[in-house]
């Protein structure tokens, strides 16, 4: 087996090991900047309500893990933020530059290529391997 495909084995082995919420952390950098991507802009609450109702209720990002990832995207240029008053409350929205744009496809082509690796991985290990004897 070649060096690259041991440790990716063994990566995955350690994500059965794990608890799902670190697997969830290192994705959602990817997962903010893909629903950003498909809306002009979102505000935090509905950043949290959309990756739970997507996700069927398996995934629920709290504020705690989402902020930290919007204020370090806002402050490499990649998203902006505008106001708005609605129902007399200050809404903070989150928009994507340009830069955030490119990085979203980046991101996201990254993800779906790692998941695709992982897919074919899975797939080969749950079929019988043929064994010969001599």
């Amino acid at each position: 087996m070649p060096l690259f495909e041991r440790y990716l084995l063994l990566y995955l082995i350690n994500l059965y090991i794990m608890e799902s919420k670190e697997f969830i952390r290192g994705i959602l950098k990817p997962l903010i900047l893909s629903l950003l991507s498909h809306k002009k802009k979102m505000y935090g609450y509905e950043i949290t309500q959309r990756v739970t109702e997507l996700s069927k209720g398996d995934i629920k990002l709290t504020y705690g893990a989402l902020y930290p990832i919007l204020y370090k995207l806002e402050a490499e240029g990649s998203l902006v933020t505008t106001t708005e008053i609605v129902d007399n409350r200050v809404r903070k929205y989150y928009s994507l530059t340009p830069a955030g744009k490119k990085m979203a496809k980046a991101k996201v082509s990254e993800l779906q290529r790692f998941t695709d690796i992982l897919k074919a991985i899975i797939e080969d290990s749950s079929k019988p391997q043929l064994s010969i004897q001599s």
